[in-house]
């Protein structure tokens, strides 16, 4: 059995985000096949879960080491000087890194799971590597610098979607496999990415709901819901102009609305938001979602900047819960507006859809079977991951014909 160091930014456990799902699911599935060691910097709680993770861990190995580099002026200056990109200095232990290096040539395959782990990269590995690419990260920079707020904080913001750009760009030109999103594959090779390399792969939901009986209209009540950690800039941001434009505009016509936030950590920017809704529930982390989808009529994202597909869309159109979102919301799914969920940017308008599903059991059913039956076609992890099996054998045989060319210019910066 050949043997894969995957190398995350961070633990990804407990599961309760899109991008920790993904991790584990995608470790879980590739140990069937491959010995693997994990490794990854130790960020935030992650500590305090290391032994419950290791407890359900996949992983023959694990390395890990403690890293704490705050998201502050310092740093951003300090990574300026490196030539990184803030997030890759804040991912980075010279430990870790050494330790990294000691075992990498062991390795038949490398995965680098996120751009910011590319300096783990040893610079003399010459086994396959594959860059898992979550999201074309600069694009989320570029969509915040684009929102109006505080000019410095949007000319730092264009700053650092520039040099993102590059390194994401740097980082996939060195890997031999590409996993990546349709969308954010297009946005890699528009940055100068070979789109030969790249391979499509998803960010998505709990399938295995599919399984669960369809819900009724009936059975619901006059209420909103949301998921989603409530501590990540581009939710924390759709949501205040969810609340701001949005919730005013369905308070007039609905006055018992009711909307449930659902997510952990939320913003002090949110709490102070909510407070000033009646009707509005910040929930805390739920661990059964299934209660709160079971009475909740619609299911909103008003997310207004990100990149790569949403989870919490995905989930909650595999539950059969009517959507509306932002077309940022519904980027990368191959969606009909109208026919598997509702897109609409203008708040007006999205207050208007979200009034006919809060109405109509027919437009509401509608949409509850078109959106389930996507998802069952189309994303399923089942489905995702034989597809990234053959790419990744085709990949190893292709790698075996012909080894690697020097990326020292490359790496020129990432040491």
């Amino acid at each position: 059995m050949k043997k894969l160091l995957f190398i995350s930014p961070e633990l990804p456990f407990p599961p309760q985000s899109g991008g920790k799902v993904k991790t584990m699911k995608l470790i879980q599935n590739l140990a069937e096949r491959y010995r693997i060691t994990f490794a990854s910097p130790l960020k935030s709680e992650d500590t305090r879960h290391l032994s419950a993770f290791e407890d359900i861990s996949p992983c023959d190995g694990h390395l890990h080491a403690p890293v704490d580099v705050p998201r502050n002026a310092l740093n951003l200056l300090a990574s300026y000087r490196q030539g990184w990109p803030l997030n890759v200095r804040r991912t980075l232990d010279r430990g870790l890194q050494q330790r990294v290096a000691a075992i990498a040539r062991d390795h038949d395959i490398i995965v680098l799971d996120h751009y910011e782990v590319f300096p783990y990269l040893p610079r003399d590995y010459d086994g396959l590597v594959i860059y898992h690419a979550h999201n074309a990260y600069f694009k989320m920079w570029e969509r915040y610098a684009s929102l109006p707020g505080n000019p410095a904080m949007r000319l730092a913001s264009r700053l650092e979607a520039s040099r993102v750009r590059r390194y994401e760009a740097a980082v996939a030109n060195r890997a031999g496999l590409v996993f990546a999103a349709p969308n954010d594959a297009r946005e890699l090779v528009a940055a100068g990415v070979d789109a030969e390399k790249i391979r499509d792969t998803y960010h998505l939901g709990d399938d295995s709901q599919l399984v669960l009986p369809e819900l009724c209209y009936e059975d619901t009540s006059k209420k909103l819901m949301y998921v989603g950690f409530l501590g990540w800039e581009p939710n924390v941001q759709g949501l205040l102009w969810f609340l701001g434009e949005v919730w005013p505009l369905l308070q007039q016509k609905h006055p018992d609305l009711r909307f449930d936030i659902v997510g952990k950590n939320p913003d002090k920017r949110l709490q102070a938001a909510v407070a000033h809704h009646p009707g509005i529930t910040l929930t805390g982390y739920v661990p059964d979602l299934q209660t709160v989808y079971r009475d909740s009529r619609v299911s909103v994202a008003p997310l207004l900047f990100g990149s790569g597909m949403k989870v919490k869309v995905l989930d909650a159109m595999a539950r059969g819960i009517p959507t509306v979102t932002t077309s940022v919301g519904a980027e990368g799914i191959e969606v009909e507006n109208g026919r598997h969920l509702l897109v609409e940017d203008d708040p007006l308008c999205m207050a208007q859809r979200i009034d006919q599903l809060l109405d109509d059991p027919g437009l509401w059913q509608e949409l509850q079977t078109a959106s389930r039956e996507l998802v069952r076609e189309r994303y399923t992890w089942r489905r995702l991951f034989s597809e990234m099996h053959r790419a990744i054998e085709l990949g190893l045989k292709e790698h075996a014909r012909s080894r690697p060319l020097s990326h020292t210019g490359v790496l020129a910066n990432v040491g």
